[in-house]
């Protein structure tokens, strides 16, 4: 049944349109000028409209993590992330053993559709392809390279793997997964590449950078790194605005530099949306406390960002506007992925999120259907 949003400041071509009206049924339908009769009708009382945000990078959040591996962890993830505006995500998964892995995938493959809330897009794959002087929050022991045996029957449900080009048998698996399954993204991250090795690998098909500044070498002046690489580069690339993980400082240089490459991400553990105390990550005890997740060591060991949060601490403290924002968690991610999703355009998915001046979630739509209400 066709419905319409009126009275909002819709966020479309990126720029705010207002007088107008969003008329959807499953998709967007159109926007007009008036609601046509017996139309449904949702008053947005002036707040602003978009499509709904997309997590590229989520681990978990409502106490439910993606290594839980059943389907009742990824249901409490996908019902949380409502509040967040979050309507589609990358089901993100840790370095733990080969049989972790492995069920974790297939509980994705098999119960990605059955979810009521938050879409799960598909699978990204953090680790064990990484390099263990880099290997941050992500368990060292367990830390393998590259290779088809372990993820070989979960292509299609694979969308994003972040790796390490420079460790042993990174290019050919680069390579091999470029010319054969093009829908995965190929992300530096968890890399200690130099600024050559990470620009080469772009050659091979790496064509993203996972959480930018962490898990890898500082730039300096001498050793740009993966960042330098990065910023003179067409890739895109990921980071979290918490203020913890990243600077304000290095927040405002990355926008600038990468304007319409940069895509806003929660890198949340599964104590996103929780109080404070004691959980775990990967297997690893992690300490929650003003906002910050650490395991034992100091290490910081994910996020608790909440995905409206980051965007309004990105607008609080860097020149980026709302709607830029907005489109670095909407448009960019959904084109970046190829699908029909991140943009209030006709034919797209009713996916859409109500908020207001400070981000705070009003509303949250999924395929038409009105999933979460303030």
């Amino acid at each position: 049944m066709m419905k319409a949003i009126i009275n909002g400041r819709l966020i479309e071509d990126d720029s705010v349109v207002e007088g107008k009206v969003l008329l959807f049924d499953k998709k967007i339908i159109n926007i007009a000028d008036s609601v046509p009769e017996g139309v449904e009708t949702i008053d947005a009382k002036g707040a602003y409209v978009s499509a709904g945000f997309i997590d590229l990078h989520i681990h978990g959040s409502g106490g439910a993590d993606v290594m839980d591996a059943t389907p009742e962890a990824l249901e409490t993830i996908s019902d949380t992330l409502l509040q967040t505006g979050t309507t589609s995500f990358l089901a993100t998964t840790m370095t733990m053993s080969t049989q972790a892995i492995d069920t974790a995938l297939q509980n994705v493959k098999m119960h990605k559709e059955k979810v009521s809330g938050a879409r799960i897009l598909g699978v990204h794959l953090e680790g064990p392809f990484i390099n263990p002087s880099r290997h941050g929050a992500q368990e060292i022991t367990y830390i393998q390279r590259p290779n088809l045996d372990l993820i070989g029957g979960y292509m299609e449900s694979i969308r994003m793997i972040t790796l390490a080009p420079e460790v042993e048998g990174a290019e050919a698996f680069i390579r091999h997964l470029g010319e054969q399954y093009p829908h995965i993204i190929l992300s530096v991250g968890h890399s200690d590449a130099d600024y050559d090795q990470c620009k080469e690998s772009f050659g091979w098909g790496v064509s993203h950078a996972t959480h930018l500044f962490n898990a890898m070498k500082g730039y300096h002046h001498r050793e740009p790194g993966i960042i330098g690489a990065v910023f003179e580069s067409d890739v895109t690339c990921d980071i979290i605005p918490d203020l913890v993980h990243t600077h304000p400082s290095a927040l405002e240089l990355t926008y600038r530099l990468k304007k319409d490459k940069l895509i806003l991400i929660t890198d949340a553990m599964r104590a996103g949306c929780m109080k404070n105390g004691l959980y775990d990550l990967g297997g690893q005890r992690v300490v929650v406390k003003e906002g910050k997740a650490e395991l034992e060591d100091g290490t910081l060991a994910g996020s608790v960002l909440r995905l409206n949060e980051g965007l309004r601490k990105m607008v609080a403290h860097t020149s980026m506007s709302l709607v830029e924002a907005v489109r670095s968690v909407t448009k960019i991610p959904a084109r970046k992925l190829g699908i029909s999703k991140g943009e209030l355009r006709r034919g797209y998915d009713a996916d859409i999120v109500i908020f207001d001046e400070d981000f705070s979630i009003i509303s949250t739509i999924i395929a038409g259907e009105l999933k979460y209400m303030r």
